[in-house]
C-alpha cells in the first residue's frame, strides 16, 4: 500500500473517532449526582435564631449583633471546631464604661442552653476564650445569671449571626404540619417543602407527586416519581421538559428535605441551551422527607431561589 493512501485511511480514522467522540459529547446526560449535604445553620426570619454548624479544622468568624441597648458595641468570635471540642475567641469593646459581668451561653438546635462561663468587662472591652463540646450551636450573652432555655425574647447584650455563605433553615416548629425550610444568608423570603408522608406509600410501587413551579422553571414541566424499594431506599426520578436555560453560573439542583432540616443534594442539572429535556434519577434513605428545585451557583450548600415544591 503506498504512502499516500496510508495517509488517507489515518485521516479518515481520525474523521471518524473525533465525529463519535463530539455525538458522545452531545447526547451525554446533563445529570450529575452528588453526595449527602446537610443544611449549615437554623435560622428565624428575624435573625432571633442562628444556629450554626461548625466544619472541622476550619476556623469561622461570626458576628455579634448588639443589642439596641448596647447599639454602638462591637462584637466578633473566632470559632475554631476540632476533633475534641470547639474553640471560641470572643472579642468585645465599644460597652458602656461600667459594664457589669456577663453570662456566654451556648444554644442548641432545640432550644437547650449551655453555660459556658461568665464574661468580665474592662472600660467596656472584654476578649476571652471558651470551649465546648458542641459543634452546632448559637452564641448569646446575656446579664441572665441562668439561662435554661433560649427565647428571642430574652434579655441579652449580643446574639450570634449567621457567617457569610452559609446556608440557614428557620427553626422547626413543635407543632404543625411538618415543615422543612431553607433561605439562604441575606435572603429575605423562606421556602417551604411539606413532607410527602413516605411511609405511607406502597413499597415498590411507582408513585407519581405534583410539583409547584415558580421563577425560572414556570412554563416548564417537571414530572416526579416516587418509589420506595423493598430493600430499603426510596428512588425519585425527576424528568424535565421545556426546560428553560439556566443563567451563566446557575444550575438546577434538586434537595430532599428530612423532617429535621437536613439537606440531601440528589442531582442537578446544568442546561446548556442545546436540549430543553433532562432527567434526575437518585435514591435517599431518608424515612420521609420533601422535594424542592433550587436556581443557585453549582455548590454542596443550598442557596439561591426555589423554583420548584413537590407537593403531597
Amino acid at each position: 500500500m503506498s504512502r499516500r493512501l496510508v495517509n488517507l485511511a489515518a485521516a479518515g480514522a481520525l474523521a471518524l473517532g473525533l465525529s463519535a467522540a463530539a455525538f458522545g459529547q452531545e447526547t451525554q446526560p446533563q445529570t450529575t449526582v452528588v453526595t449527602t449535604q446537610t443544611a449549615q445553620a437554623v435560622q428565624n426570619p428575624d435573625g432571633t435564631w442562628t444556629v450554626v454548624q461548625y466544619p472541622s479544622g476550619k476556623e469561622v468568624v461570626v458576628d455579634l449583633t448588639p443589642a439596641t441597648t448596647y447599639a454602638s458595641a462591637h462584637g466578633r468570635a473566632k470559632i475554631m471546631r476540632m476533633s475534641d471540642g470547639t474553640h471560641i475567641a470572643l472579642d468585645l469593646s465599644g460597652l458602656p464604661a461600667d459594664a457589669a459581668a456577663m453570662n456566654l451561653y451556648a444554644v442548641d438546635p432545640f432550644g437547650k442552653v449551655t453555660m459556658l462561663g461568665p464574661i468580665a468587662f474592662t472600660d467596656g472591652v472584654s476578649t476571652q476564650t471558651f470551649d465546648t463540646p458542641l459543634d452546632r450551636f448559637m452564641l448569646v450573652l446575656s446579664p441572665e445569671a441562668e439561662m435554661t432555655t433560649y427565647t428571642p425574647t430574652v434579655a441579652y447584650a449580643f446574639r450570634s449571626a449567621v457567617p457569610q455563605g452559609f446556608a440557614v433553615v428557620p427553626m422547626t416548629s413543635a407543632s404543625g404540619e411538618k415543615v422543612a425550610a431553607a433561605s439562604t444568608a441575606g435572603a429575605t423570603t423562606a421556602y417551604t417543602a411539606p413532607m410527602l408522608g413516605i411511609p405511607s406509600y406502597h413499597r415498590g410501587s411507582d408513585t407519581e407527586v405534583k410539583v409547584k413551579l415558580a421563577g425560572a422553571l414556570t412554563g416548564s414541566r417537571v414530572n416526579f416519581n416516587i418509589e420506595p424499594r423493598k430493600d430499603g431506599p426510596t428512588v425519585v426520578v425527576a424528568r424535565f421538559h421545556e426546560l428553560k436555560e439556566a443563567p451563566a453560573g446557575q444550575v438546577y439542583v434538586l434537595w430532599a428535605v428530612s423532617p429535621d432540616n437536613k439537606y440531601t443534594k440528589l442531582g442537578q442539572i446544568v442546561n446548556t441551551g442545546r436540549r430543553n429535556e433532562a432527567e434526575i434519577k437518585s435514591e435517599t434513605t431518608l424515612p420521609d422527607f420533601g422535594l424542592l428545585v433550587t436556581l443557585q451557583p453549582e455548590g454542596d450548600a443550598i442557596a439561591g431561589d426555589v423554583v420548584g415544591t413537590v407537593m403531597r
